[in-house]
């Protein structure tokens, strides 16, 4: 079973993605904030991790860094509200695999994540 580490601060989006991907198949981690992200990623084997730009105790851009340190080849699609070409670059500079701007279409992310994971 794939492994999916969803990162957000939003209660509402945490819950429809799980639910979205738990429908899926994957075995769906949840985080609210960076240290959690964290947490799990150095626990768990995961194939992919949905993050959102703006979490309260660290900015995505900083969340991608430490992520990628642990787990090097883990693909990381980000979700912001923020559209800018400057944000989406760095977010793809640090290591991101894919960027969504908010809202998202929920079909659009569940075939980026399903061409992010390996089986």
């Amino acid at each position: 079973m794939n492994e999916l580490l969803i990162v957000d601060d939003h209660q509402g989006i945490r819950v429809l993605l799980e639910e979205v991907f738990n429908k899926e198949g994957y075995l769906v981690h949840l985080a609210t904030n960076g240290a959690e992200a964290i947490r799990i990623a150095k626990n768990k084997e995961l194939d992919c991790v949905l993050l959102d730009m703006k979490i309260p105790d660290m900015n995505g851009l900083e969340i991608i860094k430490k992520l990628k340190e642990i787990k090097l080849n883990v693909p990381i699609i980000m979700m912001s509200a923020f559209s800018e070409h400057h944000v989406i670059q760095q977010a793809l500079d640090c290591g991101a695999s894919h960027f969504f701007t908010k809202p998202f279409n929920i079909h659009e992310v569940i075939v980026g994540v399903k061409s992010m994971v390996t089986n």
